[in-house]
């Protein structure tokens, strides 16, 4: 028995100017794929645990991740898929574990173009696969698939237990015990990344409808909120079943996804962010620490490189000294000029610069000015640290090198690549500890959250012009299939 596993996950934010070459995946092929998974806690990593459970043969060509970006490259887009689709001839069964919100510069539907012609290479064999909570579903990804699981949780911490999910079912339809299928309902909602967390709000009522109907007996329920971040047709939330192949089966299941489609509809406010403006955060921030025995949790979720953000603006700190603050704990800012300038100069230095917005925001129309600041190097490492968990538990990181600026009123991480806070290691690293200051300004939506919010007083969520804002009128859309709620807000669906 030989089984296909592979590993491909971009999350494309079209408006982002960071760009997505093959290198940015770090891709390892073959055996160092398996290797990078095994005993990680990626959907790859359960499918290769069922496979050798049961003595399979597990081909795995590739196991490839870059951070959300802007669009993939074609040679790298072309690169990457070619090694699952060459792989797929003479495999009994095909395991992937994509993202669902890859676009590339040749393909507005990664994902679906990929499957399909995973379909054309090996007709027949049954293809499973486990998706991130935030894919935007399509067509050509619902044809293309026997069995398709989706996360459950944001932050994502059911990875590897998706991928159990996915794998269960497709191993089932290899021993012949089961045959399934795909159905979906999509809606015309563009939801909000800060409205996708599983951790309240209708969000997590959605997700408890799914788990209700897979209790009932649907093989799997998952509710995509979509990333609206990409200007493509219909970058919006969905509900996918995998059905039993029968006519009872498709009926029940079906069924499911139309019921959780009309609570989400009738819900849909509740999927949309207003953020408040960056003064009034900051103002709140400021009266919440005056008594504060823990840090005050700044989020700066316009610049979250795991969003397609530069993670080099630099308005919330701007605004933050602006308004008085200080004892800020900040990082990682992303800023290889200063890195250099900062490292040639030493530990110990004094030194004055241009720090953070040197990436301009074309798509956006937005050029900002770096901020200029003096301080002193007070340490400088490789930036490397590995992830203690929930999220990404165990993984090694690397920030390229990473210095520790001290201006005064802020510590500052200094890094050479944009990098998600996922744990305290990014402070570590040089020996800066993010809890004996007053406020820990991060640039992230979530992924920080299990970490940093249960050591901290409060959390305060910033917004700010950037490319992964919530203000969904900074975004020039133009392929987005209208109308579509929120864009055209009086919209009204009549039967969802």
């Amino acid at each position: 028995m030989k089984i296909l596993i592979a590993r491909l996950n971009h999350e494309t934010n079209t408006f982002s100017p960071v760009p997505t070459p093959l290198a940015a995946f770090a891709p390892a092929y073959g055996d160092a794929a398996l290797r990078a998974n095994q005993g990680m806690r990626t959907a790859m990593a359960a499918f290769i645990a069922a496979g050798q459970a049961m003595g399979a043969t597990l081909v795995t060509p590739l196991s490839a991740m870059a951070n959300p970006s802007g669009a993939v490259q074609a040679q790298a887009y072309d690169a990457l898929t070619a090694c699952i689709v060459d792989a797929a001839p003479g495999c009994d069964a095909i395991l992937l574990d994509l993202h669902g919100a890859m676009v590339a510069e040749n393909s507005a539907d990664g994902e679906g173009d990929l499957l399909a012609r995973v379909r054309a290479a090996a007709p027949g064999v049954p293809i499973g696969v486990a998706l991130d909570l935030h894919g935007n579903m399509t067509p050509k990804i619902i044809a293309n698939a026997d069995v398709l699981v989706g996360f459950k949780t944001y932050p994502h911490i059911d990875m590897y237990e998706t991928g159990e999910h996915a794998a269960r079912l497709l191993l089932a339809m290899l021993a012949g015990l089961a045959r399934y299928t795909v159905r979906w309902h999509a809606l015309p909602l563009m939801g909000h990344t800060l409205r996708s967390t599983t951790l309240g709000g209708a969000m997590l009522r959605a997700v408890q409808s799914a788990q209700a109907a897979e209790l009932s007996g649907v093989p799997a329920v998952t509710v995509f909120a979509g990333f609206a971040l990409a200007d493509i047709a219909a970058p919006c939330l969905s509900v996918v079943v995998t059905a039993e192949d029968s006519p009872q089966g498709i009926a029940l299941a079906q069924a499911a996804a139309d019921r959780i489609a009309a609570q989400i509809w009738s819900e849909r406010e509740e999927f949309v962010y207003t953020s408040e403006p960056l003064v009034d955060s900051l103002q709140r921030a400021q009266a919440l620490a005056v008594d504060a025995t823990r840090p005050v949790l700044l989020l700066d979720h316009s610049d979250n490189c795991m969003s397609g953000g530069t993670c080099d603006t630099m308005d919330v700190l701007q605004g933050a000294l602006a308004l008085g603050l200080s004892d800020i704990a900040v990082g990682p800012l992303c800023d290889p000029q200063a890195v250099a300038t900062l490292i040639e100069a030493g530990v110990g230095a004094q030194v004055s610069l241009a720090l953070g917005n040197k990436v301009a925001l074309a798509q956006l129309g937005l050029t900002k000015v770096p901020l200029q600041v003096s301080g002193t190097v007070r340490a400088i490492s490789d930036g490397g640290y590995t992830v203690s968990g929930p999220i990404y538990t165990g993984q090694r990181c690397s920030m390229g090198r990473t210095v520790w600026l001290d201006i005064g009123a802020a510590q500052i991480v200094v890094t050479e690549q944009p990098h998600e806070p996922w744990d305290l290691g990014v402070f570590q690293c040089v020996g800066l500890d993010p809890t004996a200051h007053r406020f820990v300004l991060l640039k992230s939506r979530m992924y920080c959250r299990p970490v940093f919010a249960p050591l901290c007083q409060a959390l305060v969520e910033c917004d700010a012009p950037g490319v992964t804002s919530s203000d969904f009128s900074l975004f020039p859309f133009a392929r987005v299939a209208r109308p579509v709620f929120p864009l055209d807000p009086h919209f009204e669906l009549s039967a969802a």
